[in-house]
């Protein structure tokens, strides 16, 4: 049951629901315990770029978070919702998992720096208890209400600030500092940049909570582009005033020294304490309504999306976070997985980046954002995002979209039914239309050429063979479309769709990539004349034609007349005869493929079907078949230097293949020759003459006829007719 009752729960404006949760985020425990040592590793200058360079990256995420949420009504779940609404469903699972886990670990993080200053000056207390209790105190405040966890932000906010006044108010000590002996060396920039960089990634804080805003299209832009600017500006005056204040020796090694310079101490442990807090009880706030998210788009299962009260309160999942965040703080020493959980929320940044850079540059109409940005800052910023992440932790960040990457792929297995339209379809509809006009302005060299087969399949199981071997040749190397004929009297359209749906389920189901055609026909063999002159598009269209043999005489003139047609399109055929003599190998392993290519004397048909051949060897399906080359000659001084020609060609072309030159008789047939050396084959690829200008279909059928009498009872067998110009051989030069 879906208790989900954000339509009427009380909404928060710009200040308290982004604004604030954001900023007291940003300014956490570095602020207080670590820009002093910042400064006295890298000095002023580099620190401002440091600065800079980490608020200028979160400010450009900040800019595409902008627009994506005026560009939709931002439900529930923050980041991980305009990600899956943009990205699909698997990319927002691979990110909203990691990021709730992170989020929920987070708590622990801030509740153990907290009690470590507790501890510091109460050294008695236990921290893991100290921790627990202070963590069931936040549990309770959230699980009860969102408002009241929002409204102990204002007093956290108030000691922050306080705080600050306190530091501004402060100056150096009138006794002054004492130097410092046995100075350890400076720290090098990237490594003070990687300490420095998680003060400036609490933006997703306050989009955490876009369920519960009042106007999400105006709040988050606003309170999390204020956000950043007003902690940019806190976070490069404090350095100013340390350094002018304190020495770079005192500000290595001691880390405390905002509290030496303040006016008041107290206030700045006060601040610090506040600064903890503050940010547990956002990722207290945030964690669940990514789970709540999560389990309403059936993630995870979908009793943890139950909320609670007005408000829509996530009590199930504030309870999972509460249980991982309570042990995360008895698991003491959570390093070892900090740099790893950094890089979660680097990621999520960078998919934000990603999706608003590309919903801008690919221009679907239905991406109309009030606040507009150029696809150029968002993409910058989804680089930038992972340039940091690889200089933070190259190791955390390779876990990090290894896990990322294998989420989408469980969830892609599962295939759940979207609720929503995502922009996939039209970033392939971009590449696609890129690419096309691409290969229509230039011409296509034939050291680039691709099988681009179309496969009059009829229905696949029951020319299995074909399918296979279209699939084995073009596999992960050309484009492949199936095509089939349904009688014109019984085809409409919603047949037509029923049909292609079946048939797309079918061989997605064998692991075979493929386009599906149907088409209604009175006449099949006029129909697929037509197919293959209309076929394709700009640069993309098929190139090579396979079909089944027809044994039937009453077609055989039809089926000279289909040949006919292709030849005279410049279109290459592959007329596969199947064999029930030797089926195609189904253990390559244990029953090694055997491929044969009579090598004649038109060159266009040899270099393509060596290409083929090298296609099919170089196919999971037919890995490590033995190729032949097989040729013919009448006279024994021709032998030998037809052996040294393929030999060298072979070499040269870096080509496995074995070579047999055969010697014919003068009383010997050639085809008797081709049944004596191939018997034992797994394919025979065999070069057939092309229609001459006079010859009739009725005078070709005839010659049609006469290849399929003289390969009876060989193995399968694809008779092969080059009509592209392109110098097959050069492939292999």
């Amino acid at each position: 049951m879906n208790n989900h009752k954000a339509d009427n729960s009380p909404k928060f404006g710009t200040f308290k629901g982004v604004y604030l949760p954001s900023l007291l985020t940003i300014l956490g425990v570095i602020l207080y315990l670590r820009l002093g040592w910042i400064v006295g590793n890298v000095g002023i200058f580099k620190t401002v770029v440091i600065v800079t360079l980490s608020s200028l990256i979160t400010f450009l995420t900040a800019l595409s978070i902008a627009a994506t949420a005026t560009n939709m009504k931002v439900g529930a779940g923050g980041a991980y919702y305009m990600i899956s609404r943009s990205l699909g469903i698997e990319a927002g699972a691979a990110i909203g998992l990691p990021l709730f886990l992170a989020q929920a670990l987070g708590i622990a993080f801030y509740i153990t720096g907290f009690t470590e200053s507790i501890q510091s000056m109460l050294p008695w207390i236990s921290g893991p208890i100290l921790g627990s209790v202070t963590l069931i105190v936040l549990s309770v405040i959230a699980y009860r209400s969102t408002n009241a966890a929002l409204r102990m932000q204002l007093v956290i906010f108030t000691l922050i600030a306080l705080s600050l006044f306190s530091f501004f108010l402060g100056g150096p000590p009138e006794e002054g500092f004492q130097p410092v002996t046995n100075l350890p060396p400076p720290e090098s920039f990237w490594v003070v940049f990687a300490v420095f960089f998680p003060a400036v990634t609490g933006i997703l804080a306050g989009v955490a909570l876009s369920g519960n805003l009042k106007n999400p299209a105006r709040s988050i832009p606003i309170g999390t582009i204020g956000a950043i600017v007003t902690g940019y500006v806190i976070y490069l005056s404090i350095p100013i005033m340390l350094f002018f204040w304190v020495p770079e020796d005192i500000l290595r090694t001691n880390l405390t020294i905002i509290g030496d310079v303040a006016k008041f101490e107290s206030l700045i442990v006060m601040g610090l304490w506040g600064a903890a807090l503050s940010s547990a009880l956002g990722s207290l706030l945030g964690a669940p309504r990514t789970l709540q998210a999560l389990a309403r788009d059936r993630v995870v299962p979908q009793f943890l999306g139950r909320g609670a009260g007005e408000d829509d309160t996530p009590r199930v999942a504030t309870l999972v976070s509460f249980a991982i965040g309570l042990t995360g703080i008895w698991m003491g020493d959570l390093n070892a997985i900090a740099s790893v959980l950094s890089m979660f929320f680097l990621t999520t940044y960078g998919l934000l980046n990603l999706a608003a850079g590309l919903e801008t540059l690919i221009g679907n109409p239905s991406w109309r954002p009030t606040f507009r940005v150029h696809w150029g800052v968002s993409l910058a910023g989804a680089l930038g995002c992972l340039g940091v992440m690889f200089m933070i932790d190259a190791g955390a960040t390779i876990v990090a979209i290894t896990i990322g990457a294998c989420i989408y792929f469980i969830m892609e297995k599962r295939r759940l039914n979207r609720r929503w339209e995502d922009i996939r379809q039209g970033i392939w509809m971009f590449l696609a239309r890129t690419a096309i006009y691409q290969l229509n302005s230039s011409p296509s060299p034939i050291r680039s050429w691709r099988p681009n087969l179309l496969v009059f399949s009829g229905i696949p199981r029951k020319r299995w063979y074909l399918v296979e071997l279209a699939d084995a040749i073009t596999h992960g190397k050309g484009f492949l479309t199936f095509c089939m004929f349904l009688p014109k009297k019984e085809a409409t359209q919603k047949q037509i769709t029923e049909k292609e749906n079946i048939l797309q389920d079918y061989l997605h189901r064998h692991y075979i990539p493929a386009l599906v055609e149907v088409h209604p026909a009175h006449d099949i063999l006029a129909e697929a004349a037509e197919m293959i002159q209309h076929y394709g598009i700009g640069g993309l269209v098929p190139n090579t034609i396979m079909l089944g043999e027809t044994e039937e005489e009453t077609h055989y003139e039809k089926y000279a007349q289909l040949i006919r047609k292709t030849f005279s399109l410049q279109r290459n055929l592959i007329i596969v005869r199947e064999s029930q003599y030797c089926p195609l190998p189904q253990h390559p392993k244990k029953n090694t493929p055997k491929i044969d290519v009579w090598w004649g004397r038109k060159k266009q048909n040899a270099g393509f079907m060596l290409a083929i051949a090298y296609m099919l060897q170089n196919s999971p399906e037919w890995q490590g078949a033995v190729i032949t080359l097989r040729t013919i000659v009448s006279r024994e001084e021709e032998q030998e230097g037809a052996e040294q020609h393929l030999e060298e060609f072979l070499s040269q072309g870096r080509i496995k293949a074995k070579v047999e030159i055969i010697r014919k008789k003068p009383t010997e047939k050639i085809f008797d020759l081709i049944r004596q050396h191939s018997s034992q084959s797994h394919l025979i690829l065999l070069g057939v003459r092309p229609p001459e200008p006079e010859e009739t279909s009725e005078q070709y059928s005839q010659y049609y006829q006469t290849l399929l009498d003289q390969t009876s009872g060989l193995p399968l067998v694809c008779f092969v007719l080059v009509a592209e110009e392109h110098p097959f051989l050069e492939i292999f030069v």
